[in-house]
């Protein structure tokens, strides 16, 4: 298969005003989606879905898809601010062609991104993605006149998608009694996560609501839990409920401001579906999840296997095992089950439900605590073959380990460096191999 030019893990990425975040650039690669859509629809005018999160530069990119996709005669529905998983639920809800959200996640307003869903609200496969691309480095001519395609505001898009998140929260159950701090990270989901809350029967205390085009992620959400810890304190809640900028990743703390992280949230909900009989099969993780959670799953016979990092990885291998239940540390879960893909606030649900289920408080639910992990990040030359210098050493680290801790190498995909992540019962055992293992490749250059 073609290496791809454009297409990261998650969409096309950058900072605006900079190659590919331009408004030409996105045009093209509207234009170029839109013609993929016309040739694989051709018995229908093609429909495409477009949301954003709250980043001042969404105004200008989603004029320019706007402009592409019409110009390449797809019709065109814009929904305003919503979260990536609302996008990818109603892209399946309204049996439309594509889906696509205008996001950088968790990055700075400074930064924006493309994401595309495939009909069915699923990730676009990588061949698709190579198809736009060819298409991208075609001429771009607009269709003629007639056949050119409209643009229209879709009111009720954030009703919907309420709905269908408070759907996925078992009817014989509500929230009365619980006191929540939700932290939207003044992005997508700001009026939406509060009132699917407020509406299951939470008394909620908002923060991180109120976007201004530039505040987006900045010292608050998933990836800045102190405010929400502090604010959880202050308010004397039972839980807080972080999301990141565009509402597909879930951090809580408890009423004693501990975080607690995408490992421990899924373990929570494991335990208790196990427990009811309903988890349908095992857990997948990544090959950063935590090894105590993976020993902690197996203590209840609970199966468990790794992907490579990345949700859309963690999908494939859910699919591929026919289980529900998968995702990452940094808080992308999935419950197959309820949604095809990660979605902050059905998780927040999911972990709320399974509370009850067990009558136990977070603490309570998770027996286990994560080992220590050491992370430095070593400098390689491009080409330059460190994987035999750091083999021996690799593997007499995992043999002094004993089962009891792990060693993983990985390549960055985006810079120069390669990531040694040690991870052992022990912070100082962790820390010396990391170190040991670190110093051999920084020799071996």
């Amino acid at each position: 298969m073609s290496e791809k030019k454009y297409f990261g893990t998650d969409g096309v990425r950058g900072e605006v005003g900079q190659f590919p975040i331009t408004p030409d650039f996105v045009m093209r690669l509207a234009y170029a989606a839109g013609r993929v859509l016309v040739q694989h629809g051709s018995d229908h005018r093609p429909t495409v879905l477009i949301g954003k999160d709250t980043r001042i530069s969404g105004y200008m990119l989603e004029a320019a898809m706007e402009a592409g996709f019409t110009a390449a005669g797809v019709n065109v529905l814009l929904t305003g601010p919503l979260p990536t998983p609302g996008v990818a639920y109603l892209t399946r809800a309204l049996r439309l062609d594509c889906g696509v959200m205008i996001s950088a996640s968790h990055n700075a307003y400074s930064d924006n991104g493309i994401k595309f869903f495939a009909e069915g609200g699923v990730k676009l496969s990588d061949e698709t993605e190579l198809e736009i691309e060819a298409q991208i480095d075609q001429p771009m001519e607009t269709v003629p006149a007639e056949k050119l395609g409209r643009a229209r505001r879709m009111a009720g898009a954030q009703d919907r998608y309420i709905e269908f998140c408070k759907s996925t929260f078992p009817n014989d159950l509500n929230l009365r009694g619980l006191k929540l701090v939700v932290d939207t990270a003044n992005g997508a989901a700001y009026h939406i996560a509060p009132k699917v809350l407020h509406e299951l029967g939470a008394d909620v205390v908002e923060i991180g609501n109120e976007p201004d085009g530039f505040n987006i992620n900045e010292k608050t959400g998933a990836t800045h839990t102190k405010t929400l810890q502090a604010a959880v304190l202050q308010n004397e809640a039972d839980y807080g409920i972080a999301l990141d900028g565009d509402g597909d990743r879930l951090m809580m703390v408890d009423r004693n401001g501990k975080v607690y992280d995408g490992d421990s949230l899924i373990y929570v909900i494991a335990k208790a579906r196990a427990q009811a009989g309903q988890l349908g099969g095992g857990v997948v993780g990544t090959v950063m999840t935590n090894m105590a959670m993976e020993l902690a799953l197996k203590e209840r016979n609970i199966e468990f296997a790794r992907a490579k990092v990345g949700d859309r990885y963690v999908l494939e291998q859910l699919y591929q095992r026919g289980w529900q239940v998968g995702g990452e540390a940094s808080g992308h879960i999935v419950c197959l089950d309820k949604h095809n893909t990660g979605d902050g606030i059905v998780s927040a649900l999911q972990v709320l439900a399974a509370l009850r289920y067990l009558q136990q408080d977070l603490a309570t639910a998770l027996n286990w605590r994560p080992f220590p992990q050491t992370m430095i990040n070593v400098r390689i030359n491009k080409g330059h073959n460190w994987q035999a210098a750091v083999e021996p050493v690799a593997t007499q680290v995992i043999q002094e380990l004993s089962g009891r801790g792990r060693v993983v190498l990985r390549p960055s995909g985006t810079e120069p460096v390669v990531r040694v992540m040690v991870e052992a019962q022990q912070s100082d055992v962790a820390q010396e191999a990391a170190e040991r293992i670190a110093r051999v490749i920084e020799e071996s250059l």
